[in-house]
């Protein structure tokens, strides 16, 4: 299911329950019953419970941008590590150079293929994916430099490999969700009690009060949307796992 059409399917669904229910209070209190004699605790109960559910809710949305935005890095810096490998054998052998070459265009392509939907799919990486990353370390490992120009760059192709055998386990272990359950169940019985707060300030069936709970309520789900959609990083809205790689290498793309 589309990830707007989740959205729109939870918003509505608030939305919805907030009218039915201020529909179903009114006509269990009446007509004759006086909103203006809610107690002032009960106003500033409400509030105080309104201010720290945001700074909840706003605490884990910071905590889920930042493990996007770590996990996303992670796909970059492997996709530049291993172009670098690709471009920099060009001073080897052409024997060594094709070797290596091809060695990087197969875990590219298991990545892009195979890989990504294993990642999203069980949040974790393939044995497959190992050991091609392997290969690439043990082809650039082995190679003893015949000359001088090859030698120095022996040692920045090692350090590419490197990095990119770091950005690959750090990949996998972003591949995680990164909201405990403990906090889901906090946000969602915080968005439960904040909005059946409002209730507790006698709720009028007038356009205006139905268009600010409705309105406030749609918020909530929205912001609970985002932090869900963002929770794991590579499983939802997340750029496609391919375009680093295929950006930097066009010719294993369709």
């Amino acid at each position: 299911m589309p990830e707007w059409l989740v959205l729109a399917l939870a918003m509505v669904a608030v939305c919805t329950v907030i009218v039915l229910v201020t529909f179903v209070q009114h006509r269990r209190i009446g007509v004759d019953d006086d909103p203006s004699e809610t107690p002032d605790v009960i106003e500033y109960i409400t509030m105080m419970i309104g201010v720290v559910y945001a700074i909840v809710l706003g605490l884990a949305m910071a905590g889920v941008w930042e493990a996007r935005s770590a996990a996303e890095e992670h796909v970059h810096a492997e996709a530049r590590a291993l172009h670098e490998v690709h471009e920099r054998v060009r001073v080897y052998p052409a024997e060594v150079r094709d070797r290596i070459r091809a060695d990087v265009n197969a875990y590219v392509g298991h990545v892009i293929d195979v890989e990504w939907k294993k990642m999203v799919d069980t949040g974790g990486l393939t044995e497959r994916g190992d050991a091609l990353m392997e290969r690439i370390r043990h082809d650039v490992t082995d190679y003893q430099p015949r000359t001088d120009f090859e030698a120095q760059a022996y040692q920045p192709l090692m350090d590419q490999v490197t990095i990119a055998d770091q950005a690959r386990t750090g990949r996998g272990e972003a591949a995680q969700p990164t909201m405990p359950g403990v906090v889901w169940f906090g946000l969602i019985v915080g968005a439960v009690v904040t909005l059946g707060m409002m209730f507790a300030l006698q709720i009028r069936r007038t356009a205006r009060e139905l268009v600010l709970a409705g309105l406030f309520s749609v918020l909530i789900a929205f912001l609970l949307f985002l932090v869900w959609d963002f929770d794991t990083p590579y499983g939802r809205s997340v750029t496609s796992g391919g375009e680093p790689f295929l950006s930097l290498f066009p010719k294993l793309g369709p």
